[in-house]
């Protein structure tokens, strides 16, 4: 037994060298280094032209620089960011680094040593001390442990993940009994962060007490939720954590097959999964005799064709074998009876990256961190009505209040929050008195929402909950699998009576039905989808009420998103002459000029789009949004303009 311990750390000494020989090697150099994130919020939001600028510009400027690929740094607002390093200054962050701004980087800061302050992320005057990376509230506020490498390590070189101590918890785990690593992962109450917070180990204790010989571990990256990106930022920025927690689990139950399930609308995580998985095999990291150990394993990837539902483990079980996605009637659970009839444990992306951290810092370590209910962090993409959206990893226990408005900066424009929406299309939408609700798993539930996988949807002011609830519903109906008749009739049915209300058409008793054909939906239905489904609808419905009423009783929408509920005017007194901007905004040329040259809008023609409102300049702010739309002043077309 010594002796094998012996052969696993001399490996993994051996690769940690080779590692580290590597990056020092780089880290010696004295040339200036850019980092840029090249996760997908950083190549949509032009980061590969960004780097095309910074490659063309050292060599117009001879300037000695390395250029390093990193992924998400959570500042997903701030894309395209770049980090650079130069010797004399501390590391400087930049944020929206278009390729004009690359060549004045370059120009200014690498040849001249003029910093651009006013590029720098979080600097407000030119004259202001430059703020370090750890000063932004995306990282002093936050305990990043899941995502600790994201945004600094390149993710397609295994070398940068290693240097840093990857992979050591394996070599640990490989010196380890099987239950010894289990009582490690019960000891830390780690919960499977996929949404239900089922107990990590529990789940795995259940596989490995089978007496079954053949048995398999999944990774679930389906992620299909609304504004959800969570995982796929994860696969994109820092892959071999993942996987280190992934064979872990499989040496922790005895499976000697994992899969990785990833959608295909994942082609950036896809590819940088596939290229970890044939690294780790170069390195000895997976087949056969790892580290030698003695275990073997492999490691498949399968790409999900995007159905919503196949984030339920059963109906991505079924997808893996060839099947159609439908849910399974459980019991028996997927740990008792579940890929090709194995034993299978299933966690999602981030429950297994916990895992590394856990092993190498201790169990108690990680109970410290968070509630005694909910340990460990919580990641999730905030997104919506927000000033800094992005990606966040917060200790669990952390307030609503606190992510929203000192990590993530607030509401733009000054205007009132109004709701947020956890845990996607399953979740509910909370109010401003829920601000103070400590975000773990039991907490949101008995507000009335629940953690889901992570996705947080920030609504202002001028956010109609009515419609919310609608947007989520028209969601998880189109997403059912069409199994369960209360799921596949049911979300139907509230969803028609939601279009209607939003229409206008909103009838006495249809708040009474939207309640009892929700309660229904919850009880009748098999899988996740169908019994959370209707959590928008219920949790605005006991928030918002008062929203509801006005739609159906009053024809009004007072947030003033329903169209049919809304009509645009010019207030004729703040309208100047001679202006044209809302003119030139109208798709439709709805909009007139009137006898003494100010602007009306023809009430027939307008579509509601908003665009004159937009355009019309802010000294004035002559266009006015009313509901319901009859309080529109009526401002008659000149007989001579009738035609248009």
């Amino acid at each position: 037994m010594k002796a094998e311990r012996d052969r696993i750390e001399q490996a993994y000494r051996a690769l940690r060298k080779e590692a580290e020989d590597r990056v020092e090697k780089s880290l010696r150099d004295q040339a200036p280094k850019i980092h840029i994130g090249m996760a997908t919020c950083g190549i949509a939001s032009g980061a590969m032209e960004t780097k095309k600028s910074f490659e063309d510009s050292l060599k117009e400027f001879d300037v000695d620089a390395r250029i390093h690929e990193v992924g998400c740094m959570g500042h997903c607002y701030g894309e395209p960011l770049v980090l650079v390093e130069n010797m004399g200054f501390p590391p400087i962050l930049y944020h929206q680094v278009t390729p004009g701004k690359a060549r004045m980087i370059v120009k200014s800061f690498l040849v001249d040593g003029d910093p651009l302050f006013e590029y720098v992320l979080g600097a407000t005057e030119v004259n202001e001390l430059i703020p370090s990376v750890l000063d932004f509230p995306r990282f002093n506020r936050e305990e990043r442990i899941i995502t600790e490498h994201c945004g600094l390590i390149d993710p397609n070189d295994i070398h940068e993940y290693i240097a840093g101590g990857g992979y050591s918890a394996l070599a640990q785990a490989l010196r380890l009994k099987p239950g010894e690593i289990l009582e490690m992962v019960e000891s830390s109450g780690l919960r499977g962060r996929g949404g239900a917070g089922f107990p990590a180990a529990r789940k795995w204790a259940m596989v490995r007490r089978s007496a079954h010989g053949e048995k398999y571990v999944i990774c679930n990256a389906d992620e299909g939720d609304p504004g959800a990106y969570m995982d796929r930022t994860i696969l994109e920025s820092n892959p071999h954590q993942v996987m280190e927690g992934v064979i872990i689990c499989s040496c922790a139950i005895g499976a000697t097959r994992a899969i990785f399930y990833i959608r295909a609308e994942y082609p950036l995580a896809v590819g940088r999964v596939s290229q970890a998985l044939e690294q780790a095999r170069e390195k000895g990291l997976l087949g056969q005799d790892i580290m030698g150990s003695g275990f073997s394993l492999e490691i498949d990837l399968f790409q999900g064709s995007g159905a919503f539902v196949c984030g339920e483990e059963t109906a991505l079980i079924q997808a893996i074998e060839g099947n159609r996605g439908t849910p399974r009637h459980r019991p028996p659970y997927p740990a008792e009876k579940g890929l090709w009839g194995r034993p299978t444990v299933i966690n999602n992306v981030k429950t297994f990256a916990a895992i590394p951290p856990i092993l190498r810092n201790g169990p108690r370590w990680y109970r410290e961190i968070g509630t005694p209910a909910s340990a460990g962090t919580a990641v999730f993409s905030v997104v919506g009505d927000v000033i800094h959206a992005g990606l966040v990893e917060i200790p669990m226990g952390v307030t609503i209040r606190t992510l929203i408005f000192d990590i993530c900066g607030g509401i733009p424009k000054k205007k009132r929050f109004k709701s947020v929406q956890i845990g996607g299309p399953s979740g509910g939408c909370l109010p401003e008195e829920h601000l103070d609700t400590p975000i773990d798993f039991d907490s949101l539930i008995e507000a009335g929402s629940m953690m889901g996988s992570g996705g947080m949807v920030v609504m202002d002011e001028d956010t109609c909950m009515v419609d919310v609830a609608r947007y989520f519903l028209d969601f998880t109906q189109k997403e059912s699998c069409g199994a369960c008749t209360f799921c596949r009739i049911g979300t139907f049915q509230i969803l028609k009576i939601l279009e209607r209300i939003t229409a206008g058409e909103g009838r006495e008793g249809d708040l009474e039905r939207l309640e009892s054909l929700s309660e229904d939906v919850k009880l009748g239905s098999l899988c996740g989808l169908g019994k959370t489904a209707p959590n928008p609808v219920l949790t605005s419905l006991r928030y918002y009420r008062d929203e509801y009423e006005a739609h159906v009783r009053e024809k009004r929408c007072p947030a003033g998103a329903c169209r049919s509920l809304t009509a645009f005017y010019i207030d004729l007194e703040k309208c100047a002459r001679g202006c044209d901007a809302c003119v030139g905004s109208c798709p439709v040329e709805a909009i007139f000029t009137t006898r003494d040259r100010k602007k009306g809008i023809d009430q027939g023609l307008c579509v509601k789009c908003g665009e004159c409102m937009a355009a019309c300049p802010p000294e004035y702010s002559a266009v006015r949004k009313v509901s319901p739309p009859g309080l529109a002043p009526v401002v008659e077309r000149p007989a001579e303009d009738a035609g248009h």
